[in-house]
């Protein structure tokens, strides 16, 4: 019943719905669900393709790593967007041009 096919439709319905955040929402806190949405899309390919090629851990391990990097990008993208609003007062994504160093 499960077999690779299943498993890379979810992959694809997660990805096109990352994508579909990203392009359509002003808001940064749902682009960052898109990107994550997407992240997670990609680590359940390599776990799938890990499982039904060779059966080895190299899948798990890669989306172990996806993981800690989805980690380390929401806390900077997170930390980016608070310094937006702090700065802007407001969350949209089209006023991030506006921040200068």
């Amino acid at each position: 019943m499960h077999n690779l096919t299943v498993y890379l439709l979810i992959s694809a319905a997660l990805f096109l719905l990352g994508l579909l955040a990203i392009m359509t929402r002003k808001n940064a806190v749902s682009v960052l669900m898109g990107i994550e949405l997407m992240l997670n899309s990609a680590g359940l390919n390599f776990v799938a393709f890990s499982r039904f090629s060779s059966g080895n851990l190299n899948g798990q391990v890669a989306a172990l790593f996806i993981v800690i990097i989805a980690a380390a990008e929401a806390a900077v993208a997170l930390a980016i967007f608070l310094n937006l609003y702090r700065l802007k007062a407001t969350s949209d994504v089209d006023k991030a041009d506006l921040l200068q160093g």
